[in-house]
């Protein structure tokens, strides 16, 4: 028989996932790692894939996943929706709540801010509860679109890192979506009628961002291999590694 569509999409999910962990050692075994789940797509899709992924016998790791809830920004998940989600994985969820003040620092934009204090809030928790790793829910397109803004705007040929290092604290970030191009996982939310956030974020708006988007959509009707011509430049080139 052969596989339908859903099939099809599942394993191809598993097959870039897989290539992603494997080539850039991502996962050890003994890895106690924290999802950071806002509640999008992307972070949903993750943390399916890894819940699903840990159940394999090598390498042995424990995934739990933290929502973030920001009081002075009105952009929110259902939350009763992330703990049915999670628990039907398996995956301990914990919520934080946390605010920036915009007053203190008034150099900085709400987004700016927004962005900081989630990553500092992510950051704390894994160390206080000793998560050895933390993965993110950025995806093949999330990468190249960031190295076409450095190379854009920057004037520097540099990307998100797929792994990092960090010299100050027992923390290793990780990106295990980094193969998968986002339309898969647009797919496969809409094949398992994943929940929308219930707010979208006020200060998401057009920005630079949008525009390399279409760039790189503009770029692959020019050619269709140009995803794998941008990656391949990245490796040859060991940028996607950072210690």
């Amino acid at each position: 028989m052969r596989p339908d569509s859903r099939q099809l999409l599942e394993r191809n999910l598993f097959r870039l996932l897989n290539k992603g962990l494997k080539n850039y050692h991502l996962i050890d075994d003994g890895d106690k790692i924290l999802i950071g789940l806002s509640g999008g797509k992307d972070s949903l899709c993750l943390t399916e894939l890894l819940a699903r992924r840990s159940r394999v016998r090598r390498p042995q790791f424990s995934v739990e996943a933290l929502h973030i809830k920001m009081e002075n920004v009105p952009y929110e998940s259902d939350l009763s929706y992330l703990h049915h989600f999670c628990q039907n994985l398996n995956v301990p969820l914990h919520i934080v709540t946390t605010h920036f003040d915009t007053d203190t620092q008034s150099t900085r934009s709400a987004c700016f801010l927004c962005s900081w204090t989630r990553r500092k809030s992510l950051f704390n928790f894994a160390q206080s509860n000793g998560f050895n790793k933390i993965a993110l829910g950025h995806n093949n397109d999330d990468i190249l679109q960031t190295l076409l803004m450095n190379q854009i705007f920057e004037g520097s040929f540099s990307p998100m890192p797929v792994l990092l290092k960090y010299r100050k604290m027992p923390i290793t970030l990780i990106r295990p979506m980094c193969r998968i191009p986002e339309q898969f996982l647009k797919q496969w939310a809409e094949m398992n009628h994943y929940l929308k956030q219930q707010r979208r974020c006020p200060y998401e708006q057009e920005s630079n961002r949008t525009r390399v988007k279409h760039l790189l959509e503009e770029l692959e009707s020019i050619n269709p291999e140009v995803r794998y011509s941008l990656w391949h430049a990245l490796e040859k080139e060991h940028k996607l590694i950072e210690f």
